[in-house]
Parts: C-alpha cells; structure tokens; sequence
C-alpha cells in the first residue's frame, strides 16, 4: 500500500512541477517580448521620458502642490476649503495650455484667473506637463499640423467662421473680441491668442469653457474654426478705429457720446456767440 501511494504521488509532484515551469516560461517569454517592442527611452528607468517627469515632479512639488495636492489629487486648506482641482487624467495639453498661458500658478484665488507673462520656460512647462501626463490618461499636446493654418483656404475660413458663429461667439463675440459672463467670470479676446492654444482651449476647456472633444468637433473642425480666428486676428480696420469690435451696442454709445455730444456742444458755443438784444 505504502509503495503504490508513493507511486501515485510521483506524478502528481510532477504536473505540479510542470505547471510552474510552464508558467515561468511564459513570463520570460512576455518580458523578453516586452523588452523587444517598447521603445529603450520609455522603458528604461534613466531614460529621456523618465527624467523628463522625474524633472516634472520636482517642479510640480514646488509650484503646484500647495494647490493641487502632492500627488495631484486636488487640495484643500486646514479648514477643508477647496483649493485647487484635481489633476490626474486632465493630460499634457491641460498643462501646457495654463502654465504656457501664464495662468497657472495662479498668483490669488478668484472667479477667473487671468493670462499672464508665463512663470516656467518652454523645457520646464513640457517636463510638467509630461509629469502630469503620466498620472492617467488625457488630452495630449496636439501636433502642428492639427493647428497649423498658414496654408488655409478661403474654403476652409468661411466653414471655420460658420462653425465659430454656432459654438463660440455666446461668449467671445462674433469677432472673438470676448465678453462678460455671470459670477464675476468672462470671455478672455482671442486676438492675441496662438494657433496652438486655440485648439489646446477647445480640446481641455479650461474654467468654464466647455470642452469640445473630438466626438465633438473634428480635428479638421477645429482647424477650420483656428483659420477663421487668424483670419479675424489679420483683420484690418477699413474705417478706422475699430472700437474693439465689441458689436452696434457699443458703436451706437460711441456715436451718441461722441457724435450727438460734440453737436450738442457745438450748439451750445454757436448760442454762446450770438448776441442779445
């Protein structure tokens, strides 16, 4: 009995060692394929992109933290008041487009936080967003060709204008000279605002731009909308001053201050003259 037990416990010991050998084999075999596939920079720990987001981190630690939380989870104050959102998933373009923008960091709290000068140069504004990148996916920094327009067609503008009158213009104005929205909150111009922001603000909507994803707008949609702004940004004033362009509302004012008050005062000084009797 003692031997046919033993003898039955051989082949068991045996599948069960062939099992793990078997399970050994194949992860050496997916690591070696992994080794082979992905690209040495991405996989090595000492690589360009690893030193990049180590690089990113530390910024990020600095400058963004008190806000946003150490690992960019969000943050709030001692007394549990919200600071700054969350940035995991929100991607390189989020990043690149406030801090390239001057916005972020933000110098004080407030309803809108306006462009400024930016704080980082170009290496150190890539080597954040590249830090944030890696947190989960997002919207990545678009290629030139998505926003480059130099060679637009007359085609391509009119379309673009079409689609900028539909979804932009209840805020930014017909000719995206911006306005004034609720809560403190507006419009910023686009006049002065890069082909590459232009399409970085549609795709991450940042503060309370909506976002206009790619099942939203097309890729080709969104250069057609770039094109018209730069048109509009080329523009030239044939009358004159262009009053900022903000629509009849504020010409009108400026034709009854300036036109009706100048008649008035002449009206005045000619009454003045004239002598009485």
């Amino acid at each position: 009995m003692r031997s046919a037990d033993s003898a039955g416990a051989r082949p068991l010991r045996r599948g069960r060692l062939a099992r793990a050998l078997l399970i050994g084999a194949a992860l050496v075999t997916v690591g070696l394929a992994y080794a082979v596939l992905v690209p040495n920079g991405a996989m090595g720990a000492d690589g360009p992109q690893s030193q990049q987001i180590e690089e990113g981190r530390k910024l990020f630690a600095v400058g963004c933290a008190s806000c946003h939380g150490i690992h960019a989870e969000g943050g709030a104050d001692g007394e549990g008041n919200f600071t700054g959102p969350s940035l995991i998933g929100v991607g390189a373009a989020a990043v690149d487009f406030q801090v390239g923008t001057g916005r972020m960091p933000a110098t004080q709290p407030g309803a809108q936080i306006p462009a400024k000068p930016p704080v980082y140069t170009d290496e150190e504004i890539a080597a954040l967003a590249a830090y944030v990148a890696s947190l989960g996916p997002g919207p990545a920094i678009p290629p030139e060709e998505y926003y480059d327009v130099s060679n637009a067609t007359q085609e391509e503008v009119t379309r673009g204008g079409e689609l900028f009158r539909t979804n932009c213009t209840a805020c930014h104005n017909f000719a995206g000279s911006g306005g004034a929205l609720p809560n403190g909150k507006y419009a910023p111009s686009l006049m002065e605002t890069s082909p590459k922001n232009l399409y970085q603000a549609m795709l991450t909507g940042p503060q309370q731009m909506p976002v206009f994803s790619d099942a939203v707008l097309l890729p080709e949609d969104k250069r057609a909308i770039i094109a018209y702004v730069v048109s509009l940004q080329q523009q030239h004033n044939p009358g004159g001053f262009g009053l900022g362009r903000l629509g009849p509302v504020s010409e009108g004012l400026w034709g009854w201050l300036v036109g009706i008050g100048a008649l008035i005062a002449v009206a005045v000084w000619i009454g003045a003259k004239v002598p009485r009797a």
